[in-house]
């Protein structure tokens, strides 16, 4: 809760930049409920699938959260060098550079898929009629009198989202703020939450709880849900991580080079 206060605070220091995060996110959402809606089979796991790569997409939250702790501007400057600068001058250096956030974001997105493919084949071939919306999942899959379908799609759901928690908790803010490659960044997220088990369950669950609601408010609660927990993962780093003895990794120091 900690985490969140922090991040509450600094979602009220910057105002409409953040919540415009979460406002794309929200539409975006809103873009993929349209596509599938009538073939639900599809957007249960679309929409589990993109939250999945919704990390990737905080990063411009953790520089703005950083900004403000540096005692810096944290405005639309700080979003646009974030996404539109940091891979000046680096297209033939693959390794310890901000490259590393795009191979993530990429691996991530694989995952992504790879789950929707596995949430649309069990709900296809194991569900007693065709599902084509919510309701048909609610009473077909959520309520069936037999099988395990909805249990089954529950437990490989866990499977893939226990180790990408693990994988992405402290690693987009780490490589965001310090030089290193992506494999430490990886391990060293592993690290925190083997370390500290029950405070990142406690994340864990929180995070997936605030989504949930934000999702069943028509995802217009994903506006201030988003943001929120962009600010706060900032400062679950922060808290979680001692990498003073790691160079820091600065836009600015990008572009001079």
């Amino acid at each position: 809760l900690h985490w969140l206060r922090l991040g509450w605070r600094d979602l009220v220091r910057c105002g409409w930049i953040s919540l415009a995060h979460g406002l794309a996110l929200a539409l975006a959402g809103a873009v993929i409920v349209a596509i599938t809606y009538n073939r639900f089979w599809l957007l249960a796991g679309a929409i589990s699938g993109f939250l999945v790569v919704a990390p990737v997409l905080a990063t411009s939250l953790y520089a703005l959260s950083r900004a403000l702790e540096r005692g810096e501007t944290a405005d639309a400057r700080v979003v646009s060098k974030t996404w539109l600068n940091w891979q000046n001058n680096h297209f033939n250096k693959w390794g310890n550079d901000y490259w590393c956030l795009v191979q993530f974001g990429a691996l991530l997105a694989l995952a992504g898929t790879g789950w929707v493919l596995t949430s649309a084949a069990l709900i296809t071939l194991l569900a007693p009629l065709p599902i084509n919306n919510p309701a048909d999942f609610v009473q077909h899959v959520m309520l069936a009198d037999s099988g395990f379908l909805f249990e089954l799609w529950l437990v490989l759901g866990g499977v893939l989202a226990g180790p990408i928690f693990a994988s992405t908790v402290i690693t987009i803010p780490l490589l965001l703020d310090r030089r290193l490659g992506l494999l430490q960044a990886v391990l060293t997220s592993w690290r925190a939450v083997l370390a500290n088990p029950l405070p990142m369950a406690f994340w864990a669950a929180l995070i997936m709880a605030l989504t949930l609601l934000g999702m069943v408010t028509a995802l217009m609660g994903l506006v201030l849900v988003m943001p929120l927990l962009g600010h706060a993962s900032w400062h679950a780093y922060r808290d979680l991580v001692d990498a003073r003895g790691l160079p820091q990794r600065d836009v600015s120091d990008q572009e001079a080079r």
